[in-house]
Formats: structure tokens, C-alpha cells, sequence
């Protein structure tokens, strides 16, 4: 999907500067900001460098101003918000916004109209700025002038004391080198035939309006060294190279044709290629990360999110999946079966030597899941019995035995999970640290994904490992399946009720019972399921996602926003999760076939142009309750883009089925 804006927003600074762009590195790290070009938060800037992936990040150039000098006149297309003012104002030059592959600019001033791309470079810390300019009344004069922040993507810098010294500068043959201090990364600014002119000193009180809204502090200072100036002209073009490595020697034009083809590559690896799913597999790429030669690793969410196993597990089957990444699968899934904790995947993998955080009852149970999909995907059966079924053993063992969290099976073969203390459902909230939604007990989608466990378990046992054991698991999936139906279906409210703890059943309505439609072996007759989806749909679906919780109910927050507490408060309490159409969409053409397809086709429809807002190209964390349902969280969040592409891949547009060496055994269907 080419997303286009022209000046009727990109002239409009408070339009403009409600929409964000992201080009991402393949590293964890970033270039972005608001199409206007004023910051909105700490997270923005050219070069925002990954030096441990995902986990340490450094916004090491802020800004790249331009200014064009035209005989006597000169116009800014820089722009910044500080206290009371918004300057310079160059939006009002910025005639369209371009995205497709990569962002593109055009801006117009005296005569002269300029193209600007930006294409972060996938392996490196290296963001390219490219200019072309398209017309001009005769030569004229480029000037562009950096902003250093040098610090954490989640600090911010404020100005030294007169006395202290300036960073470290070097300027020869076009490249600027820029050292701040010892642990940040030096910088590399190549401006081929440029001159430079050095001209320290720092400005004060940039604003980031989004920071503020948040309850965060919102004001930096930054640091410019100087100016570069090139004369161009009509049918020129220049190539800016920002990196942390030195890159004299290396062509800007050379580089981005060769992300380019990277990018067309992934593009023609597609089974569905209309422009949803090619905007939905571009942002799908973003999140996956390099770690080290032979470990990949999925971002949860841009700007600030790291690595997380649920999220990773979840997302899986939309980003590597159906974009034919099957090696990116396959190390992903032998680098979690190796973090097992007796069958608790980590929050986070351990880096550095800290000891892995264990917090979650069901990102051991997505593992299986995803497994599962990528045994059908990929037909690797030796990597089933070599690597990942040896871990779903230690996961059906250690979760049936009793494990972290109080993780245990019940005698009615059901799963116990978590204390009134702990939050171990994807529903983690917590307000000094106590849970907002505890949900200790018998959760209703981790039972969902226990029963699928043991089918998946039952099935690989039978198949390529133990057959006796196979078939035990196999009954005990059953056994676990009719309880499950005689324990959660409420008859009266036509649901199933949300977590049952003891004798006391919750029967607020939340969406979590949408998995045990979704999942790949379904957990109720047909009947049931249609009048659960029916329920699901009338309270809880909106045009993004679906409600986390009820309107009805007296817990219902409708907005996300307000102080860090007052979003906690709301983040499962109603705020509408956008992954969440991923389940609904397998839902509904599950139940309905042909009818609910057709049905899916339009939810996709009321979709696609949100990718317009927020994230351009993608697809945002979070949702107001309540329409017009405004972009909240993460602008690019891993598992809302990777379980809708799933869901229109799989579901609602699926491509031709392929012939198969040997037959996999589907889901059983009521």
C-alpha cells in the first residue's frame, strides 16, 4: 500500500506532527520522526544507533536541518517546537509525504523543488538521507546543519556548564567525525564535495509534545558542531552517509539500490502480494533483529520495546511464517528451546549474565503453537525431533509436575496459573507493583493453549517420537477439552467466563476466549462458537481490534492517556489491542466459511487506512475504547502487524494450497 500525503497535511503542522515515520536497521536501531519533522518524543532521531540489539540504544543524531540559500532569500525546512513557538517552520515548504519502500519528501522554496529519501541501511548503524533535486531557477546553495544528542533513547540531554569542553571534531574531504565521550559510539557524517564550517555551540528547549502528554520530562537541549554547504543544482543529487562505522569509500546511491533490493526480495517471497499485505510484510521485517551470526530476534515494539517470548512466540507465524522467513524461524525457536526453565520460557532472554526474568504462564504455550505452524509451514520434521519436541517434553513435564508461578496442572487436568500477587497472563499490568488484572487461577486462554499443548504434543510424540506416549497425551488432551467446556461455558451469557479460581467464576466479558476458537485444534462445538463470537462481536469488536473489557462493566476505562498510572490503569481495562484481530478474523471464517470470509474482508477494509496514522505503515499497540478509536502505545507494535498479515494471509485472502511430500494433520473442525 503506497501511503501518500500531500499539503493539505503536510502543511498543516498539527496534522503533520501526529504522524511518525520509522526506518529501522535490522538491529534493533532507527531513524524516525513526525512527518512535519518536529520531535514529538525522546525516541526520535537520523541515527539512532543499536549497539547491544534491542537492548541498548543510543540517539546519537537527533536532527539534520536543511537550509536553502538562493540568491539573496533563504528558506529553512527544519522544524522544532520550543516553549510558545514552533521554529523554523519549514512544513509550510513540505508539498507531499511518500511512502512506499522507503519515506520521501518533497519539499518547494524559491523555485526550487527538492526531494529528500531516507532508507536506514539493514545490518549497520547507517541511515542515508538522499537528495535529488528536481528543478531550480539556477545553482543554489544546500546547507545542512546537525544536532547531536549522544545519550539514551529513554534519557535526555541537557547542556553542560560554560566551562566544559565541546566533543571530540574532526572535518576532512566531506566527513565530519564527532566523538562525545568515551562509552557513545562515534559518528560519521559524510557530505561528498561539501565544505564544512565549524561553528559550536548548543540550542536550548527543544519540546517533545508527546513526552509531555505522557507525564514525562519533555525538554532538551542539543549540540551542533558546525555547517556543511554544497552547491547544487537542477538534476543533482547528494547523498548523505550517517553511520557509526567510517564510510569513506562507500556510495550512498550504491547502498540504498542494494536495501532496495532487499526490501523487493521480501516483497516476491509473499504468497498474497496485494498492497495490504506487502505495506503489512514491510513492517513485518522491522521487528525482525540479528543477534550475533546464528540468532534472530523479534523487537515487540517500536520505539521503546525489546525482546519479550510471548510477544515473539505470538508473532512468529505472521512475520516469518507467511513471509516465506523460515530460517529466521527456525533460529528463533532452537534459541527459546534452549532457555526453558523448567518449561517457563523467560520473559527476556538473559544478556550480559543477569539471570532471565520469569513472569509468564503462557509464552511456553505459544512455543507450541508456533511449532506447530512451522512444522505445517516448513515440513522440517528433523528439526522437530532433534531440537523443539525435546523442549515441548520439558514443557508438558514440568507444567504437569508443578513449576514457577505456581504453574501446575489440577486434577481435573486443567491448568493453575499464577497468585493474587503475580501477573502471568498477557494481561501484565501493574500499578506499583500489584497486578491491575491478577487473573490467578484457571485463565481461560492459557487452558486454551494448554489443550492445544497437548494435541500438538500428542501429535509430534505420535509421528516422530514416542507413539505410547503419544497416545497418552492424546487422552489426556481429551479429558482436558471436556473439562474445559463443562468448566468455562456460561449458558446463560453465551461465553465463556474469563478465569475461575476455586468455586468463584469471572464472568467479565474480555476477549481472551476468542482463542479457543482460533487456536489451531478449536475447543467448541459449532454451535457455541458461533454464539460466543456472536457475544465476542456485540461487545467487544470495534473497526481496530477488540475491547480488552466491556463497556458494561464498572471497571471500563474507554481512553488511554493521562499519567503512566492512569494508562496502566486502562491497558487491559478496555483499550482495544489491535493484535487481537488476528484470533477474531480465524474466528470468523472458521464458523461462519464462506459468509465469514466475505465478513473479514470488510473488518480488513475498516483497517487499512489506519495504517495511514500514527506509525505510517503500520499498525499501532493500542486503541481507545471508543471511537474515533485514536492511536495510542507503540506506533509499531511486532504482533499487531504479525497476527493481522497471519490472519489475511491464512484466512481471508489465502493462496493457492501447495502440494505437500506428506500430509499434516489439520485441525479438527465441529
Amino acid at each position: 500500500m503506497s501511503i501518500r500525503m500531500d499539503r493539505e497535511i503536510t502543511q498543516d503542522f498539527e496534522r503533520a506532527v501526529a504522524v511518525e515515520w520509522l526506518e529501522t536497521n535490522g538491529m534493533g536501531g532507527w531513524a524516525g520522526t513526525t512527518v512535519a519533522g518536529a520531535h514529538s518524543r525522546r525516541h526520535h532521531g537520523l541515527l539512532v544507533a543499536s549497539t547491544q540489539p534491542a537492548i541498548e540504544r543510543t540517539v546519537l543524531l537527533s536532527r539534520l536541518d536543511e537550509i536553502l540559500h538562493l540568491e539573496s532569500d533563504s528558506f529553512e525546512l527544519g522544524c522544532n517546537r520550543f516553549p510558545g513557538a514552533v521554529a523554523p517552520q519549514g512544513f509550510q515548504y513540505l508539498t507531499s509525504f511518500h511512502q512506499e519502500l522507503f519515506p520521501a519528501f518533497e519539499y518547494e522554496a524559491g523555485g526550487i523543488r527538492l526531494r529528500k529519501t531516507i532508507a536506514a541501511v539493514d545490518g549497520e548503524n547507517t541511515t542515508l538521507v538522499l537528495y535529488e533535486v528536481l528543478a531550480a531557477p539556477g545553482p543554489f546553495l544546500l546547507s545542512l546543519r546537525p544536532f547531536l544528542a549522544a545519550r539514551d533513547q529513554h534519557a535526555l540531554t541537557s547542556a553542560p556548564g560554560a566551562d566544559a569542553p565541546s566533543p571530540a571534531t574532526g572535518f576532512g574531504d566531506g566527513l565530519l567525525r564527532v566523538h562525545t565521550a568515551e562509552e557513545i559510539p562515534e559518528v560519521f557524517v559524510l557530505v561528498p564535495g561539501a565544505d564544512f564550517q565549524g561553528n559550536p555551540h548548543w540550542w536550548y528547549r527543544f519540546e517533545y509534545e508527546l513526552d509531555r502528554q505522557r507525564g514525562f520530562d519533555f525538554q532538551e537541549d542539543l549540540w551542533t558542531p558546525g555547517l556543511f554547504s554544497r552547491e547544487l543544482a537542477a538534476g543533482d543529487r547528494l547523498g548523505v552517509i550517517l553511520s557509526t562505522e567510517d564510510p569513506r569509500g562507500r556510495d550512498a546511491f550504491a547502498l540504498f539500490e542494494k536495501e532496495k533490493r532487499r526490501r523487493e526480495k521480501i516483497l516476491k517471497a509473499l504468497p498474497v502480494r496485494d498492497s495490504l499485505a506487502r505495506s503489512l510484510a514491510l513492517a513485518a521485517d522491522s521487528f525482525i533483529v540479528r543477534k550475533g551470526l546464528n540468532q534472530r530476534m523479534v523487537v515487540a515494539g517500536y520505539p521503546w520495546f525489546g525482546e519479550r517470548s510471548r510477544d515473539t512466540m505470538i508473532a512468529l507465524p505472521g512475520l516469518c511464517l507467511v513471509t516465506g522467513r523460515f530460517d529466521d524461524a527456525k533460529k528463533i525457536l532452537r534459541t527459546f528451546a534452549k532457555a526453558l526453565d523448567q518449561g517457563v520460557l523467560p520473559d527476556r532472554l538473559a544478556e550480559r549474565g543477569a539471570e532471565p526474568a520469569l513472569g509468564s504462564a503462557d509464552a511456553s504455550l505459544w512455543f507450541a503453537v508456533a511449532v506447530w505452524k512451522h512444522l505445517q509451514a516448513t515440513e522440517d520434521e528433523a528439526l522437530v525431533r532433534e531440537t523443539l519436541l525435546p523442549a515441548l517434553r520439558k514443557i508438558v513435564h514440568w507444567y504437569q509436575k508443578g513449576t514457577h508461578h505456581e504453574i501446575r496442572m489440577d486434577t481435573d487436568g486443567l491448568l493453575l496459573a499464577g497468585t493474587p500477587e503475580t501477573a502471568v497472563t498477557w494481561m501484565d499490568g501493574r500499578i506499583e507493583g500489584r497486578p491491575v488484572t491478577p487473573r490467578n487461577g484457571k485463565a481461560v486462554e492459557v487452558n486454551a493453549l494448554w489443550v492445544n499443548t497437548l494435541r500438538i504434543a500428542a501429535d509430534l510424540e505420535t509421528r516422530l517420537g514416542d507413539a505410547a506416549e503419544g497416545k497418552q497425551l492424546a487422552q489426556k488432551a481429551k479429558r482436558a477439552e471436556k473439562r474445559f467446556q463443562e468448566l468455562f461455558w456460561n449458558e446463560e451469557a453465551g461465553q465463556l467466563d474469563d478465569v475461575v479460581d476455586g468455586v468463584i467464576h469471572d464472568t467479565s466479558l474480555r476477549p481472551n476466549q476468542i482463542f479457543a476458537l482460533s487456536l489451531p485444534f478449536p475447543l467448541l462445538p459449532k454451535a457455541k462458537a458461533a454464539r460466543l463470537l456472536e457475544t465476542v462481536e456485540a461487545r467487544l469488536y470495534t473497526p481496530v481490534g477488540l475491547r480488552t473489557l466491556s463497556p458494561d462493566h464498572p471497571d471500563y476505562h474507554p481512553a488511554y492517556e493521562g499519567s503512566p498510572d492512569s494508562r496502566e490503569a486502562a491497558y487491559h481495562q478496555g483499550t482495544v489491542w489491535a493484535w487481537l484481530l488476528g484470533p477474531y478474523l480465524t474466528a470468523l471464517v472458521r464458523v461462519h466459511g464462506a459468509a465469514g470470509r466475505k465478513k473479514a474482508r470488510g473488518v480488513i477494509a475498516a483497517l487499512e487506512p489506519r495504517l495511514a496514522e500514527a506509525g505510517i505503515g503500520s499498525i499501532s499497540e493500542l486503541f481507545d475504547g471508543e471511537a474515533p478509536h485514536s492511536p495510542r502505545g507503540c506506533i509499531a507494535h511486532a504482533w499487531s502487524v504479525a497476527e493481522v498479515l497471519r490472519a489475511y494471509t491464512e484466512d481471508v485472502q489465502p493462496p493457492a494450497p501447495k502440494e505437500k511430500k506428506r500430509p499434516i494433520s489439520a485441525a479438527r473442525r465441529r
